[in-house]
């Protein structure tokens, strides 16, 4: 029941691996999309609104590529999400409009329930608790 987007799951995962290398140098796009078996192409556009807000740096040129923008510990997962995704919404309703008649939902607060918990994990959870299952690249 829980889905979420290409995109937020490229920078969830592109960030841990970036914060598996603890700050040390920069990771290409390219680098980024074979460690992680994905479209070069689509995660350098997830990257560039990871840099847009400050999340991680880039660099140009033959030596260049990303890192992260602050410590690893600093970071959110929901920082991470809310900048690909924007807001977390608030949906009591699969259909996001009640449809049914009364005050019960078919599957009852189950809706609510995984939502509450999915943005409480998302809020407390750092970056650098994600490291862990991840190599550093080239390592």
């Amino acid at each position: 029941m829980l889905k979420i987007s290409d995109a937020a799951n490229l920078a969830l995962h592109a960030m841990s691996v970036l914060a598996a290398s603890n700050g040390s140098g920069q990771a290409s796009v390219t680098k980024l999309a074979e460690r992680l078996g994905v479209s070069e192409h689509h995660l350098a556009k997830v990257m560039q609104r990871l840099a847009k807000v400050g999340l991680v740096k880039s660099r140009r040129g033959p030596k260049g590529g990303f890192s992260l923008g602050r410590p690893a510990d600093e970071i959110l997962l929901m920082e991470v999400f809310e900048a690909i995704e924007g807001p977390m919404p608030t949906r009591t309703c699969l259909l996001g409009h009640k449809v049914c008649k009364g005050d019960h939902c078919l599957l009852g607060d189950l809706v609510q329930s995984v939502n509450q918990q999915v943005r409480e994990h998302l809020t407390r959870t750092r970056l650098s608790e994600m490291r862990t299952g991840f190599s550093a690249l080239g390592a």
